[in-house]
């Protein structure tokens, strides 16, 4: 497949700070690629340097394999769609979808169909004659996307496009936008800091940190084989433990905690130099009172200390013997838990398969040998 954006060793300084740090990917034609990272990550000074307002301090980027140095912002084909969106009120939508294609000297009934098609094809037939006062956020949304489609971009830049809308507008406009990308088959890169947002939308993301990308991968594998610590604990929740590892004579790996308890690993990992390690495991992987054995699983005596009730995200913390950790426990949704309640004492376990640990602090999964 054709590849529409090649980011090349791009690396982007502010005097002596660093913004993006040697960041490298390429991103296919008509696929929906997500660059998910907290505040200060570096993710909008990358996709400004995309779209040309911001210069590289050095490596390449190309757009359908066409260099972009010394191309100003308004030549290259790319659209940017802020979060503020930007439409203009004094003008009706018909109005707002057709400034670009008027600025770029395209006049009468072109325009006209341009812009009548490009409603049909966001959801909003009809409403070309509609203020933008008139619009609801999720509408003025779309007009806004319609606004940069029409001048058919081969790459649709959108930083946090849906940072202002309230929640239920936000979880709405995400499956929206997936069904839209799928219809007009452009190319989006988008940039947010919400993981749902990227996981739900994107065929790829990149999780990015401190100006770095710390990986690049599908929603799946990003979720359940993350590379580093920052990754596990970035996509989505994760109970973490600071633990040891042995091996045993038959060559297995088990994790110790300062509290004493000790858990199996499925994976192999280098013990040598400083052997402390961050485990993670995941709420949903761990199980309510497990029927298996202690041979297959690993298994702790806790307390209920909290039960958060959030219809099928509910969740309970509990607190193991013997310790002060809480451990976040996702409840599964085909079953009611009205029979738990705080200072119940029960099992929990999970099978060794559901941790995954990294060396010290924000090690790297390639720290495991096998």
């Amino acid at each position: 497949m054709e590849i529409a954006l090649s980011v090349k060793n791009v690396s982007k300084k502010f005097g002596d700070f660093t913004a993006v740090n040697n960041v490298t990917f390429n991103v296919e034609d008509g696929k929906f690629f997500s660059i998910l990272g907290p505040s200060g990550s570096g993710k909008t000074t990358l996709l400004r340097m995309i779209a040309g307002f911001y210069k590289p301090s050095s490596g390449i980027i190309e757009i359908r394999g066409k260099d972009m140095a010394g191309v100003e912002p308004n030549r290259r084909p790319v659209n940017l769609v802020f979060q503020n969106l930007a439409l203009f009120p004094m003008m009706n939508v018909y109005e707002n979808i057709a400034f670009g294609l008027k600025r770029r000297g395209e006049r009468g009934e072109v325009v006209k169909k341009k812009v009548n098609s490009m409603l049909e094809r966001v959801g909003l037939p009809g409403f070309g004659l509609r203020k933008i006062n008139q619009l609801s956020g999720g509408q003025k949304q779309r007009v806004a996307i319609a606004r940069c489609l029409v001048l058919e971009p081969t790459v649709l830049l959108l930083d946090e496009p849906l940072g202002a809308l309230d929640f239920k507008l936000r979880e709405h406009m995400k499956v929206e936008l997936k069904k839209l990308q799928a219809k007009v088959g452009t190319t989006f890169v988008y940039i947010t800091h919400d993981q749902s947002e990227a996981m739900v939308m994107s065929d790829h993301v990149a999780v990015m940190h401190a100006g770095s990308f710390e990986q690049l991968d599908t929603p799946q594998k990003l979720y359940h084989k993350p590379a580093s610590a920052f990754v596990a604990q970035f996509v989505g929740d994760n109970n973490k433990f600071i633990v040891r590892l042995r091996k045993d004579e038959h060559g297995k790996f088990f994790a110790l905690t300062d509290e004493g308890h000790e858990f199996k690993l499925e994976k192999t990992y280098n013990l040598e130099g400083d052997n402390i390690f961050e485990l993670y495991v995941r709420p949903e992987a761990i199980i309510l009172n497990p029927k298996e054995s202690k041979e297959k699983i690993n298994l702790l005596n806790v307390e209920v200390k909290s039960i958060l009730f959030d219809g099928g995200n509910s969740r309970i913390l509990v607190v193991p013997e013997k310790s002060k950790k809480e451990i976040m426990v996702s409840l599964p949704q085909n079953r009611k838990y009205d029979y738990l309640n705080v200072k119940d004492t029960l099992q929990i376990g999970w099978y060794p398969s559901a941790s995954v640990c990294f060396k010290g602090a924000g090690g790297r999964v390639y720290d495991e040998i096998a």
